[in-house]
């Protein structure tokens, strides 16, 4: 995917030991087809050395303010004038400190007080560092200032800790970078994604469920805001955090999925329904059932379809993507569902034997009117990827054809 080609982009790293992220920014920012040259902070060069960012970017690694063989040509001034955007990650708070002041003692923060260019700051440090009176002053005159912040996430740090400060992961960054710039191949459309499994209770302490993680889901969602999406992601229960830059809209059972789904389909140009819906659900009891005999017998209530529904829909109906899983003729299923629910796209994948739930590898059937191709075993993130392009393709000369 080539959202950022044509984009010159300046990456300031920072000293922290999330620098080591970093040198797998440079390589997916340059996957997404953008230009990449790094300033290094000294302090930087202290967990990273320079000739790894030389050898991801493919230009020279900038140190030092006073370059001999630059600043004859002020060097600081051609970096500022050279990038569409600036982004530091991870950022610390020493250099957001001295940006805020508005020194000029190294190169990246010359180069920042030179560029007319945008500044996005992806912080990384130590929690209580983060949430500190001090910080917080100095990111909200930042914002005030223009500069745009990414991140921090919150979860485990290097030095023990669990909080707010953890920098966001490469692929995040390069999807909100993607979704600012507008470039991408769905750039302005609306992408709402339903994911993960369903509980439906029994009683107040029972569900049924099924083995469904949310991975491919939340995989989809990745790859659609890199491509430039908005993206809903409506989820059942599912222990993966959040994509940045989705909305996310949590529920529990089929009931509660449908009632979100048919909600925001109107407003949505894509929906693609990943999630494993339970087809039944029981009546629940309003207390906890008692171990009393040796069978017990539930009376399941068929749940409403959400994706036949939505492919229904006759104002607003949005490009409809469905899946399926299966245990066996796969290509027969997809194909029949693919017809019966008036789809635009279906997504099959074999269950069973170490494929389909649970595991990070997958492999897919894909139909649609008029068409079909198949997706070999690859990682979900593979996968979703190779989805969002083939949704993208379809969508497109959809639209196109239907405004003809």
């Amino acid at each position: 995917m080539s959202a950022l080609t044509g984009q010159k982009i300046l990456l300031g790293v920072t000293g922290g030991v999330a620098a080591y992220k970093a040198a797998e920014l440079v390589r997916q920012l340059r996957g997404a087809g953008a230009e990449v040259r790094v300033v290094m902070t000294r302090a930087a060069t202290e967990f990273v050395t320079p000739l790894t960012f030389q050898a991801l970017s493919g230009h020279p690694v900038h140190l030092e303010l006073l370059d001999a063989g630059e600043e004859s040509a002020m060097g600081h001034i051609h970096l500022a004038r050279w990038a569409d955007r600036v982004l530091i990650a991870p950022a610390s708070a020493d250099v957001m400190a001295r940006l805020r002041v508005g020194l000029a003692d190294d190169l990246l923060t010359t180069v920042c007080l030179a560029t007319t260019a945008p500044i996005v700051l992806a912080p990384a440090m130590n929690q209580a560092m983060w949430q500190h009176s001090a910080t917080r002053d100095n990111v909200a005159t930042l914002q005030s200032r223009g500069f745009r912040f990414l991140g921090p996430a919150e979860g485990s740090q290097a030095c023990g800790e669990t909080g707010p400060g953890r920098l966001l992961e490469p692929a995040e960054m390069v999807e909100a970078l993607v979704r600012e710039s507008g470039l991408g191949r769905l750039a302005g459309v609306h992408v709402l994604i339903s994911a993960g499994p369903t509980r439906e209770p029994i009683d107040p302490v029972r569900y049924l469920t099924n083995r469904s993680s949310g991975k491919m889901g939340v995989a989809l969602a990745h790859a659609a805001l890199a491509a430039g999406a908005r993206v809903t992601l409506v989820s059942g229960p599912t222990s993966l955090p959040a994509p940045a830059g989705a909305e996310w809209v949590e529920v529990e059972t089929a009931a509660q999925m449908a009632e979100a789904v048919l909600g925001r389909a109107g407003n949505a140009d894509i929906y693609i329904g990943a999630a494993a819906v339970a087809d039944y659900a029981p009546e629940p009891a309003l207390h906890k059932i008692k171990k009393e005999t040796d069978r017990l017998t539930l009376n399941l209530v068929r749940t409403r379809d959400i994706l036949a529904a939505v492919a229904a829909m006759t104002d607003s109906r949005p490009f409809t993507v469905g899946f399926a899983a299966e245990t066996r003729d796969l290509e027969t299923y997809a194909r029949g569902k693919l017809v019966a629910k008036a789809l635009d796209m279906l997504a099959a994948n074999q269950v069973g034997d170490g494929m389909g739930f649970e595991v990070d590898d997958n492999a897919f059937y894909v139909c649609w009117p008029g068409g079909e191709t198949r997706l070999p075993t690859a990682p979900k993130s593979t996968l979703a990827q190779q989805l969002i392009t083939l949704i993208a393709d379809r969508y497109h000369a959809q639209h196109s054809a239907e405004n003809s």
